[in-house]
């Protein structure tokens, strides 16, 4: 498996070229679901097939589930197939620029054990460098539906999540913007807050002012500062719908401190059930 979690445009560039990866343009726009794929028809990276977030990333919404419960294993073997993806084949995962979409590509491969990366800056990053795009659909070849296995510890839930309240073995880390963790706005749930005892680190404290991601030491020093003496193993990630959660996750392992946890449901699936605590401020 591929060691590589995060690439530069250049390097991008030299594994198309070499035929070494799969590209996957996870651009989406919540307000408009239609959007990220008009807008990869218009211009993607050579190449780059496109993954939908309600469609592709995520199943059926449920009446327990958040708004971005995970896809079932079949369904996603199967649209990794229709890709021309087959099993080993590395993944590079890119959104308009902060990957804050493209992490839940990067986390789902790595849940089914596959190597992926996240490309640095996304699309902003590689039209900056003056790389080349194309326009309309891309061809591909059907491939073999893989057999894919989860590797379920990497996923908590909900009611694991509520024992933790009293065991505290775990931080839960939230990715949200401080104003959303606070519960001074709520754009997308019904209710604001958070689970008791988390902390909020918001996502955009991953990335330099570019876009690209802070430098490993500076990312491992921030948060260890915010984390204390807790290991990554004791930290799970949550967000909104456990889709930009997956950004602390992988800035934590790009700062070399091991693999943590992400909670799918998030607060979205959290606040399903009003028996479940929430604070606010």
């Amino acid at each position: 498996m591929s060691s590589e979690i995060l690439v530069s445009p250049e390097r991008l560039q030299q594994l198309i070229t070499a035929g070494d990866c799969l590209v996957v343009d996870c651009r989406f726009d919540l307000s408009d679901v239609k959007k990220g794929r008009i807008d990869w028809l218009e211009g993607h990276i050579p190449g780059a097939h496109y993954a939908h977030l309600d469609d592709d990333l995520a199943s059926p919404i449920t009446v327990q589930s958040g708004r971005h419960p995970l896809p079932e294993t079949g369904a996603f073997a199967r649209f990794l197939a229709s890709l021309g993806w087959s099993e080993g084949q590395l993944v590079v995962a890119c959104d308009e620029g902060s990957n804050a979409l493209a992490g839940r590509m990067w986390w789902l491969m790595r849940y089914f054990a596959q190597p992926a990366a996240l490309l640095d800056g996304g699309l902003a990053a590689w039209k900056e460098a003056g790389l080349p795009l194309e326009t309309g659909p891309v061809d591909s070849q059907q491939a073999p539906v893989a057999s894919l296995q989860p590797i379920t510890p990497m996923a908590v839930s909900s009611e694991q999540v509520l024992k933790n309240l009293e065991s505290k073995d775990d931080i839960v880390l939230d990715a949200r913007s401080p104003e959303r963790f606070s519960g001074e706005v709520e754009p997308l749930d019904t209710k604001g807050g958070h689970i008791p005892d988390s902390v909020n680190r918001h996502l955009e404290l991953n990335l330099e002012a570019n876009g690209r991601f802070k430098a490993p030491p500076k990312l491992r020093s921030e948060f260890e500062a915010l984390l204390g003496e807790t290991g990554a193993a004791s930290v799970v990630h949550s967000c909104g719908s456990g889709i930009t959660a997956c950004h602390n996750l992988f800035a934590m392992e790009l700062a070399g401190m091991g693999t943590s946890r992400l909670y799918p449901g998030s607060w979205s699936e959290w606040i399903r059930n009003p028996s479940r605590p929430i604070e606010t401020a």
